[in-house]
This record gives C-alpha cells, sequence and structure tokens, in this order.
C-alpha cells in the first residue's frame, strides 16, 4: 500500500509541476515584461521611485516602486498601449506615451528626471547624501555646483529674519556679503556689497527674470521683492555659464525665488509691532489644489502695509504690497505659472548721504531731518519720495518627451521714482524766498526728480537630455522705455524752473542668445561649455537744459543719438564626485557691462569715442562635502575687472568728449562655509572669507597709475558669520553674528587721493530670533509667535563716510557725511493660520 501511494503521489506531483510549468509559459506569453531604471541628469538612480502605468484603452492603473539603486521591474502587463510615468520627491516628473507591450516581447525603459526648483535640490541632496546637517542648514552649497554658490532656503527667511526684512538683510548671513540700511531693517534702499563688487555689478534675478535700472543696473531693494514673496535665495557668486542671463553676472547672481505653491489650503493673518514705531499687517491665503477632479488650479496671494517712523528722525517709510502667485497644470508634463506683484511706497528719505559729524554731536545718533527750522535743507516736508512699482510674469514649461523640454517666461516691469529734495544755497545760505525766487536759474534750493521706466522681455530656453548630457540653448530678449530728468525747484512753492539740470529719454533693446553642453563623460564628471552673444542698443534723445549737463545744444530742443555694444562670453566648468557626498568643481568664465546712459552726459551731448563695455575674467575652484553630521565648502577666486573707463575731451574735437582705458582691478580670495549638526535639532553654522580687491594697472596710456596696488572701495579684507540654531517640532531658535573686516572708502570730489581714502572700522552684528509655530496640520497650522531682535547689543559703528575736506590725507572734520549702523530694534509677531479642510 505504501508503495502504490508513493507512486500516485509521485505522479501527481510530476503532473503538477508540469501544469505549473505549462501555465506559467502560457502566461508569460500573454504578458508583457518591463524592465527600466530611474535616474537624474547625472545618471545616478533614484532611489525608490514611484513608477505608474496606466493602460490608456482600459485606464488601468498598476504602480510599483524602484529599488535602492532606481531599478524596477514590472512582472506582467497585460498586451495594450502604456502611458509611463516616474516620479521622486524634489523632482520632475517623467513620463512616456504609447508604450507598446505585447506578449514575448520583454521592453526596457529608461527615465531621466530634472530636479523640480532649487528648493528641491537643496531637499533632495540632503536627503540622497543622508545628512542631517545639511537638512537642518540655514544655508549650504550643492553638490552639483559648478561654482560657488549658497542656497538660502525657506526656513531661514521665515525664521531667521525680520518679518520687515528686505532681500538684503536676507543675505546679509552669506559669505562675504554685507550690507548697511542706516534707518533700520527693511526701511530705507539698502545696496549689497561682496568680493570688490558694489550694487550695479552683479545681477539680481526673481524667478530667473534679470532686473535693474536702466540708466546703470543698480537695485532698489525696497521698492522690489520684499520678504513676504520670498521663498529661496541662489547665490551664485561667479559669471555663471552662457545660460546665465542678465546685464552684470560678471560679478554674480543673486537669484531671487518666489515661494512655492503648496498643495493644503492655509489662510494667515499676521500683525507685527517693532521699535521706531514699525507696524506691519500682513495676510496670506494659500489656495492648495482646487478646481474640478483633477484640480488643476493653484493660488498663493499676499497683502501688506508697513508702516514706520524709521530709526532715523523723521525717516518715515510707508508700503503698501500685494502678490499674486497662480499655477495651472494642464498635465504633470504641461505646466503653466503667472506672478504679478505691486508696490506702493512712500518716505521722507533726503537725498543727502546722511548726517554730518557734527550734527550727531549736536543732536544724537540718530539724527537725520528736523520740523522745526524750515530754512534748512534737511527739514522734513522739503524731502518725499513717491515709488510706485509692479512685476509681472507667465511662465510655461513643457516636457516633449525623448528628453526635450521647453521653459519660456514673457514678463514686464516698471518703476517710477518721483523724488523731491531739498539742497542748501551756496555759502550754507537759508532756504527762504529771497535765494529760492524763481527766475534765479538754476534755483539752487531744491530739485524735483524722475526716474521712470517700463520693460516687456522675453526668457525661452529649449533643452535636450540625453545619454550624453545636456543641451541647452535659448535667448534672453528685453525692451526697455525711460524718462528721466532733474528739474531746480523752489520748496517753498514746489514751483519748478523752466530749463532742467538734465532730461533724457532713452530706448535700449537687450539681446542674449546662448547655446550650451553639459557634457557627461562619466556618472562622476561633467563637463559643460557654452558661449553667449550679448547685444545692446540704445536709442537717446537729450534735452536742452540749464548748463548743467549739456547745455543749450545752440538752440535745439534736444539731439539724438544711438549707441550699440557687443560682447562674446565664452564659459567652461566642470564638476566632479569624488565619491557620492562629495564633488569638487572648477570655472572659467566672462562677463561684461555697458557704460551707463551718462556717457552723454556732457557739453554739447557730443561723444567721439564710445566706452567698450567693461568685461571680467574669472577663475575658480571650490569643492562641496556633505556628511552625515557636518557639510563644508569652500572655494577660491580670482576676478579680473577689464578696461574702466574714464572721459577727456577729444583732442581731434575740443567740443567732444573721449573715453579711453582706466584700468584693471582684481578680487581674489577664500570662501568657507560649513554646517554643524550637535544635537536633537542643535546646530552651528559658520562661514568666512579672506580676500582682495586692488586695482592693478601700473601704468594708464604710459603714465602712473595713482590708483595702483590700492584697495577698491567697501571692500573688508575678511567677513566672519556664526549662526547656532535650534529646530525642533515647534520651536525654531536662532542667533547669528556676522563680522565685516576693516575697509576703505574713497575720497570726495575735489580730493587729491581718490582711491583708498578713508579707512573704516570693523564691525559686529548680531541678531537674534525665537520662533513657537503650530505644525502638523492642525486646524492652526502656521500660527505662529515671533520675536526678532536686530543688532542685539546695539553697536554703534561708521560704516561709510564721504569726506568734507580733500588733502593728500584724509583727516576727520565735522563736515563729513556719515554712514551709520542702525541702533537695536526688536519686533513681536503674532501669526494666525488656519487650515479648516485637510483632505
Amino acid at each position: 500500500m505504501h508503495r502504490i501511494g508513493l507512486k500516485k503521489i509521485t505522479t501527481l506531483m510530476c503532473a503538477f509541476v508540469l501544469g505549473f510549468v505549462l501555465t506559467a509559459t502560457l502566461t508569460a506569453q500573454q504578458a508583457g515584461l518591463i524592465t527600466g531604471s530611474v535616474a537624474d541628469t547625472k545618471g545616478t538612480g533614484i532611489p525608490h521611485a514611484t513608477i505608474v502605468f496606466r493602460n490608456e484603452k482600459t485606464n488601468v492603473v498598476t504602480k510599483i516602486a524602484g529599488d535602492d539603486l532606481g531599478r524596477f521591474t514590472v512582472p506582467a502587463l497585460a498586451d495594450g498601449s502604456y502611458t509611463v510615468e516616474a516620479s521622486a520627491p524634489g523632482f520632475a516628473l517623467g513620463t512616456k506615451k504609447n508604450v507598446a507591450v505585447a506578449a514575448g516581447q520583454p521592453i526596457q525603459i529608461g527615465f531621466t528626471l530634472n530636479i523640480g526648483s532649487v528648493t528641491d535640490q537643496i531637499t533632495v541632496e540632503a536627503s540622497n547624501a543622508n545628512s542631517i546637517a545639511a537638512q537642518y542648514a540655514p544655508m549650504d552649497g550643492l553638490l552639483e555646483a559648478r561654482s560657488a554658490r549658497t542656497e538660502v532656503n525657506t526656513a531661514f527667511i521665515q525664521n531667521f529674519s525680520s518679518p520687515v526684512a528686505d532681500y538684503t538683510e536676507v543675505m546679509q548671513m552669506t559669505p562675504g556679503v554685507f550690507s548697511i540700511n542706516s534707518n533700520g531693517v527693511g526701511l530705507g534702499d539698502a545696496k549689497m556689497y561682496f568680493r570688490g563688487f558694489s550694487d550695479g555689478l552683479y545681477d539680481i534675478t526673481f524667478d530667473g527674470i534679470p532686473w535693474n535700472d536702466t540708466n546703470t543696473p543698480s537695485h532698489h531693494s525696497w521698492a522690489f521683492f520684499p520678504s513676504q514673496w520670498l521663498g529661496g535665495v541662489d547665490f551664485d557668486r561667479s559669471p555663471g555659464t552662457a545660460s546665465t542671463l542678465g546685464p552684470t553676472p560678471f560679478g554674480g547672481s543673486i537669484n531671487l525665488l518666489s515661494k512655492e505653491m503648496t498643495d493644503v489650503r492655509n489662510l494667515r493673518l499676521g500683525m507685527s509691532y517693532g521699535s521706531f514705531n514699525t507696524i506691519l499687517s500682513d495676510g496670506q491665503f494659500d489656495t492648495g489644489n482646487f478646481g474640478g477632479e483633477k484640480k488643476r488650479n493653484n493660488l498663493l496671494i499676499d497683502i501688506h502695509r508697513m508702516t514706520s517712523d524709521g530709526f532715523q528722525t523723521l525717516n518715515r517709510q510707508e508700503r503698501n504690497a500685494g502678490s499674486l502667485k497662480y499655477q495651472y497644470k494642464f498635465s504633470d508634463t504641461k505646466v503653466l505659472t503667472g506672478f504679478a506683484g505691486v508696490i506702493r511706497l512712500t518716505a521722507n528719505t533726503p537725498n543727502i548721504k546722511g548726517p554730518t559729524r557734527a550734527q550727531i554731536a549736536q543732536n544724537g545718533y540718530n539724527y537725520l531731518l528736523q520740523n522745526n527750522d524750515p530754512t534748512q535743507q534737511n527739514y522734513q516736508a522739503y524731502n518725499t519720495y513717491w515709488v510706485p512699482t509692479d512685476f509681472e510674469y507667465v511662465g510655461y514649461k513643457q516636457q516633449f518627451g525623448n528628453g526635450w523640454s521647453l521653459d519660456t517666461k514673457p514678463y514686464t516691469y516698471s518703476y517710477y521714482n518721483a523724488q523731491y529734495y531739498a539742497t542748501q544755497p551756496k555759502n550754507n545760505g537759508p532756504i527762504n524766498a529771497k535765494n529760492c525766487t524763481t527766475g534765479t536759474s538754476p534755483n539752487p534750493c531744491a530739485v524735483d526728480k524722475l526716474n521712470s521706466y517700463r520693460k516687456y522681455g522675453e526668457i525661452t530656453s529649449l533643452s535636450k537630455v540625453s545619454k550624453y548630457g545636456i543641451f541647452r540653448t535659448g535667448m534672453w530678449y528685453e525692451w526697455a522705455t525711460t524718462n528721466r530728468y532733474q528739474i531746480p525747484s523752489n520748496p517753498l512753492t514746489r514751483k519748478d524752473d523752466a530749463l532742467p539740470n538734465f532730461h533724457e529719454q532713452f530706448w535700449t533693446n537687450s539681446y542674449q542668445p546662448y547655446a550650451e553642453f553639459e557634457y557627461r563623460a562619466t556618472n562622476a564628471l561633467t563637463v559643460t561649455a557654452g558661449f553667449k552673444w550679448a547685444h545692446y542698443n540704445q536709442d537717446l534723445k537729450q534735452y536742452a537744459d540749464n548748463g548743467k549737463t549739456v547745455g543749450n545744444l545752440n538752440g535745439a530742443a534736444f539731439v539724438a543719438h544711438s549707441a550699440g555694444y557687443n560682447s562674446y562670453l565664452p564659459s567652461v566648468d566642470a564638476n566632479y564626485r569624488i565619491k557620492p557626498n562629495w564633488s569638487v568643481y572648477g570655472q572659467f568664465s566672462t562677463g561684461s557691462v555697458i557704460p551707463p546712459s551718462s556717457v552723454f552726459d556732457v557739453t554739447g551731448a557730443v561723444v567721439s569715442t564710445l566706452p567698450k563695455p567693461t568685461g571680467a575674467k574669472s577663475y575658480q575652484g571650490g569643492t562641496v562635502v556633505k556628511l552625515r553630521h557636518a557639510t563644508v565648502n569652500a572655494d577660491y577666486f580670482y576676478i579680473n575687472f577689464e578696461n574702466v573707463y574714464t572721459s577727456s575731451p577729444d583732442p581731434n574735437n575740443p567740443s567732444a568728449t573721449s573715453y579711453s582705458q582706466a584700468g584693471n582691478s582684481a578680487a581674489k580670495g577664500f570662501e568657507g562655509e560649513a554646517n554643524l549638526y550637535i544635537y536633537k535639532g542643535l546646530s552651528l553654522y559658520a562661514n568666512g572669507t579672506v580676500g582682495t580687491a586692488k586695482y592693478v594697472s601700473q601704468t594708464i596710456g604710459g603714465v602712473a597709475n595713482p590708483s595702483y596696488n590700492k584697495w577698491v572701495a567697501s571692500t573688508p579684507g575678511d567677513t566672519e558669520g556664526l549662526g547656532l540654531t535650534y529646530q525642533q517640532k515647534y520651536l525654531d531658535f536662532g542667533i547669528f553674528n556676522k563680522r565685516i573686516g576693516s575697509m576703505w572708502n574713497d575720497g570726495g570730489k575735489g580730493s587729491t587721493v581718490i582711491n583708498q581714502y578713508v579707512p573704516i572700522d570693523s564691525f559686529n552684528l548680531t541678531n537674534l530670533f525665537f520662533n513657537y509655530t503650530i505644525r502638523k496640520g492642525s486646524f492652526f497650522d502656521q500660527s505662529k509667535l515671533r520675536l526678532s531682535f536686530n543688532n542685539l547689543f546695539d553697536t554703534r559703528q561708521i560704516t561709510s563716510l564721504t569726506p568734507a575736506l580733500s588733502g593728500a590725507t584724509y583727516k576727520a572734520d565735522p563736515g563729513d557725511t556719515l554712514g551709520l549702523l542702525a541702533g537695536r530694534s526688536v519686533t513681536v509677531s503674532f501669526v494666525i493660520g488656519l487650515s479648516p479642510h485637510h483632505e
């Protein structure tokens, strides 16, 4: 019985195995096998990506996850045509349509995903490098960097900056940067300096759009992009690559980023009160995704009002602003984004650069304006600003498949600076009816000033991702119209003279086509080379004036000019991954900036020889390391700033002006940045720079250069930043200190020595922040209590100086005009957040 039973069992088992094999074979013949991988643009596998297969006929969906190396396998799918999507946190969606699946025909699919945004890139790198220090860092570098870069994240802006801060204060802690606002945080038009470059010698962009004045490429922090509109900053301290667009990227690019759209609806109503009677009321609304079953719409709105008396006496500021960001997803590969922002600014800021030593000694450290002596130019009622601005763009992104993608962004923005300011009559005479009678041309008592422009432009880029790398091409085009004047005026009656000090209108066309290729030589090495052509054309009208600028033009109402400038700008860089969490890079790049419109501000407006665009060549190399408990970024740079020019009478035409080269300057130095994660949310951040920026041409036109080997103004020899943060659950605490080393200011008008004339001592600025925020999806999500201390230790320091006297060496004088560090300010903020629906 045992034998018979064993035979039967053996027979049954053989039949079962045979049947299983036959069934598996038939199943394999009836279903398709798909394998593939998901990688980033460097070819590195993206772990645990999500891959979705949708049958285009039946809409049946199959979802799987990739492995640690980004590989995936789908063992069985019914025959048919499929849409396949690959996604991962921080990356843009990858889609392949019309993927045909047939029995017995294995298919292999490869996805290359682009980073979704710079903010996403920070998150992705911190996660992939398994770096706790990077995740808690208030600012950090990128492993993908091909130049010296620092990324300022949303948490730093929201928790470790004053609620009334502008973008210059957001940048204050980054390596080498310093900015000063003598009226208090966010309460004036502040300027930034780094690497020996002043404002106008570097680019600032917003969501990739360069913005600046038209007469010179300078910027105005109080009139554009307050911190309420910012979600992050990508600070590139290099000219960038060929695809880096704008009028002056050779000094670097400060790329301001708007806030990211959120999936969850949230309303935030905030009120802040601080020193100097500063009041900020702010309302923000995130709609989350809405509109129909697929919820393709998303909207972010901010409206705020800020008023302040200012730290300086009677330097009152008022800002009313609103912004709107809208996004519509046609599909995961087609996205439309729109932004609109409007600001209305009024202020009593005078045209003088600051108080004098004598005024400070007599009236106190914060003295600037007064309202009891109308015979003086610093009488408050004589000094006003009215500055409305707007900024709008519409962006469209589409992935076409086969690695091709399009990004286009038409935009417009305007600036209207209507300023009125008083001036003291000759020999310090009083402002009164006798001295300011209209008809005394030019009137010596006040100036009615306008600087206004409107710009229209577009940035379009087309890229192709392949197994060899990424090809990019595109163009920036911009058209601008400008109207500027300064008219002498009577401040007692506000009646202007008939003739201006100057009046000009001009129209500017800017073109920058480019092409570059990021070659993926190996999985560890990428080399990028590119070329950009920068062309500018200006058509100008200069009107007859009272003799202060172009003169009476021999009876003509105006004269017309045209000027064209060209620059050819190559670049090359490389990034090498020594390890997944350690990269090194090197870069050579070039840049240029065209002369200001004031080159025609000479008698008769006759210019025989136009200056060439100022050029720069930049060399730098560095490294980025992200360990689990520490991150380190370091770089060395050398920048040669060429073709600074000077004006002189044309020897062949006495009535004309000629421009020639005035020598080069060079900046070089070392920059370092580090984050250390200590324990349970406690982190230490530090950065430091050591460098020089000096004039390096020994001779100019065969004559010894008096500025040779002298320092460029406002270039500290060293800077140091230090921050201690605690970020855990609901609490965010941070204390930050920035030390600015000693530097030099130039001499004033009439000085026999121009450069390296006035010594400025080093100074420290310490800020303290405390935040308690309700999170984790509560009904009161994002409700916050916020306490900010700026200049915690109330440091009093001269930060800039315009000398009253001229001479071989600087001597302090009561008439010196001073720029000063604003005193301590304290701001308390309370925000009520409401998230009534969570899905």
